[in-house]
């Protein structure tokens, strides 16, 4: 499994945005990755190669991620959205299929809704943005509000922990196919974020949280999505729950629920194969 991809970067408002892509024939495929020490390279290493035979894939990296620094200013859910604007843009699609995981899910629910004429499918993978209140709420709340925290966090963030963090974290473990190379990219960003002066966590995840209730709750926002969704769980994720993607089917118009064994949050590294099927026939449908 080969393909060519090639990287663009564009110039915004706030600093760049690189952009990935490969192959240059059927429908526009946009991937949009997690958060923290999440990229594009890293999430969907598998995903880009496999797909790009049967579709025009594009997947940035968000700003302060990989190739899109440095950035300025506060990035929420409107700042991300003007990226994608900007991507679909930059490659003159008027609308794509969208696929996101996590934030990257988050992120495009809320696009989806606010922008129904720019999305023609969209897979939400682990997605985040789909609860009330979650675990933790007002002990996560105080820390990222308490000043100074997130900035020590990420400074005594040490690199062991990045391996180790990602063996608990992929049902393989060490196992995992390319996990040495997974861990190297990852290890990367956390240097990149040091370098740059960055925070661990994301603005959205940030912005996210309020001090009882989730302040990024885009359930009440599924009922817009016109186009057609697919919900896909790892059975083994620690962080979104089930319950929450059950839910989401069912506010949306036309969804359905795929749950996935052997995979986690980071699905698309857990199951590629699988997930490469289920978008395959989900987006050429």
């Amino acid at each position: 499994m080969s393909a060519t991809i090639t990287t663009d970067r564009i110039e915004l408002p706030g600093g760049p945005l690189a952009i990935h892509r490969a192959g240059d024939a059927g429908p526009p495929l946009l991937l949009l990755h997690g958060a923290m020490l999440d990229t594009a390279r890293l999430l969907w290493r598998n995903v880009i190669p496999a797909l790009s035979d049967a579709f025009q894939v594009v997947a940035p990296d968000w700003p302060r991620h990989g190739g899109s620094r440095p950035w300025y200013g506060f990035l929420d859910q409107a700042a991300l959205a003007s990226c994608v604007d900007a991507v679909l843009e930059h490659c003159r699609f008027e609308r794509a299929a969208i696929a996101g995981l996590s934030l990257g899910g988050g992120v495009a629910a809320g696009y989806a809704a606010a922008r129904p004429d720019r999305v023609s499918r969209l897979v939400l993978i682990n997605p985040g943005g789909m609860e009330g209140r979650r675990a933790w709420q007002r002990t996560t709340w105080l820390t990222m509000r308490t000043p100074g925290m997130l900035r020590l966090l990420t400074r005594l963030y040490p690199p062991a922990r990045v391996r180790a963090g990602l063996a608990r974290a992929l049902p393989a473990g060490e196992r995992a196919p390319d996990f040495d190379a997974i861990v190297a990219l990852a290890e990367r960003e956390l240097r990149a974020k040091r370098e740059h002066g960055e925070l661990l966590l994301d603005d959205w995840q940030i912005a996210s949280y309020g001090w009882s209730r989730m302040r990024i709750d885009h359930r009440p926002l599924l009922p817009r999505i016109a186009c057609p969704t697919l919900l896909v769980h790892g059975l083994e994720d620690r962080l979104v729950p089930r319950a929450s993607l059950v839910e989401a089917a069912r506010l949306l118009r036309d969804a359905r629920l795929v749950d996935v064994e052997g995979a986690g949050h980071a699905l698309p590294l857990d199951r590629p194969e699988r997930l490469h099927e289920e978008i395959r026939a989900f987006v050429a449908a």
